[in-house]
């Protein structure tokens, strides 16, 4: 009895999920374990999302994949109908695509400013704008979880990125509106901050200096990045009814990097 009371409590069964940037990193592994919970995926991407698609159904799991810019209105609200024509139904978003580099402030451009801002938070705005639109018209109780970060928190060092931070403390504060003017439509919004997290992003000399990687370490007081599987449990929590009222917070998941 107590395990059932569990299980229906954190499950996702009958929902519809859209991931944004799920076709590799924090975005797949997210979208392939609220497959497991029990939800209906589809995953909003720039490049297509095949792969974590293929995956997910592997595991007798639903999933979709949808060429959508969250950048642009109305490539969103496209992809809003497909996902309608699927399942009928959307509650929950995880809103997670983003970009980040690291450029001081004169040795990133303006335009580079701006794609990155209207990547990781104009992007968020509009897919939570457009998803809501949709839950209201449905009449779905639903939760939307926005992607931040301890950046949006804590100007991060050594490495230089005005930007990325700008960006992540202005999703934590839309976040907090985004949820007052959507509570009386028994809409959730909270956001996560994670820390350092063990993707390509992070780890790939490609993507970041090895020297950069090093600098980081010794500042992690659990001495270890997250695996992006450890960010799954809140975002579970946050979509499902065992977090019905919680609303308008953001939650930290930083292995007590902003502690000290």
């Amino acid at each position: 009895m107590q395990k059932d009371f569990i299980n229906k409590l954190f499950s996702l069964e009958g929902k519809t999920v859209l991931v944004t940037g799920a076709g590799r990193g924090i975005g797949q592994v997210v979208a392939r374990d609220m497959a497991r919970a029990g939800a209906n995926i589809a995953i909003f991407s720039r490049s297509g999302a095949d792969e974590t698609v293929r995956i997910i159904e592997s595991e007798g799991g639903k999933a979709i994949s949808i060429i959508a810019d969250c950048t642009k209105a109305e490539e969103v609200k496209d992809g809003m109908k497909k996902i309608l024509d699927a399942y009928g139904r959307l509650d929950v978003v995880f809103n997670n695509a983003g970009i980040c580099y690291h450029k001081g402030i004169f040795e990133a451009t303006y335009e580079e400013f701006r794609e990155l801002i209207d990547i990781n938070l104009t992007g968020e705005y509009i897919v939570a704008v457009e998803a809501a639109r949709v839950m209201i018209e449905l009449g779905c109780k639903g939760s939307i979880i926005n992607m931040a970060s301890i950046s949006g928190t804590v100007a991060m060092t050594p490495q230089k990125q005005a930007a990325y931070n700008a960006s992540k403390a202005g999703v934590m504060q839309m976040t907090k509106s985004l949820a007052l003017e959507l509570a009386d439509h028994n809409i959730r919004v909270n956001s996560i901050s994670p820390g350092y997290i063990a993707t390509p992003m992070s780890v790939d000399p490609d993507f970041v200096e090895p020297e950069l990687m090093a600098a980081w370490e010794p500042l992690m007081p659990m001495h270890r990045m997250a695996k992006p599987e450890e960010l799954v449990g809140a975002i579970i929590w946050l979509a499902s009814e065992a977090s019905s009222y919680t609303n308008g917070i953001d939650v930290i998941i930083d292995g007590l990097y902003t502690a000290i």
